[in-house]
């Protein structure tokens, strides 16, 4: 382990946060690749999480994101998914030498993506404006109840339960 200015943190988190400060070189000017998802955890985020490294990456993201940028929706792994300790390198069977990017969490993750699409009216690969995406997720997810059933089984589930979305009263896009 390494030392910084919070603590020690592991070899893994450091090449997490080498890999967040490279792609937030490029990011700024391309769509950002968002899971749907993560519009429900972008308006909980407390800045607890996974790891060090992840909640500093979630931040990171959270503060880029609220810049309304160009956003589109996957159902794969995303930019926020770069610094998850579920993102994982797994040996393709089909390509020997080759890796492949899988969420270790996939089934359940997939299950919240969908589950957020279906109720905003988006679709996979849909490209909009970030604050017009968090808008659709307060309205038509966390504003009707639908949260808690699309993602009630999320193991940070208690932090959402007992807080207000960070857009529950700000006038985006309304």
């Amino acid at each position: 382990t390494a030392e910084t200015g919070r603590g020690s943190i592991s070899e893994s988190e450091i090449t997490i946060q080498q890999m967040a400060v490279r792609n937030e070189k490029t990011m700024e000017k391309k769509r950002i690749p968002v899971r749907p998802h993560h519009g429900m955890c972008l308006a909980y985020f407390i800045g607890k999480g996974y790891s060090e490294g992840f909640s500093a990456h979630m931040e990171k993201m959270l503060h880029i994101l609220e810049q309304d940028v160009s956003i589109q929706l996957v159902v794969s792994l995303d930019e926020i998914c770069s610094a998850c300790p579920n993102h994982q390198f797994l040996t393709d069977e089909e390509n020997p030498g080759e890796k492949k990017e899988i969420c270790e969490a996939q089934e359940k993750v997939f299950r919240y993506d969908h589950g957020v699409l279906e109720a905003c009216g988006l679709t996979e690969g849909e490209e909009l404006n970030f604050l017009e995406f968090a808008q659709k997720v307060q309205k038509k997810v966390i504003d009707t109840g639908l949260r808690e059933k699309i993602c009630g089984d999320c193991e940070w589930n208690e932090i959402c339960s007992e807080k207000s979305s960070r857009w529950e009263n700000k006038n985006i896009l309304r």
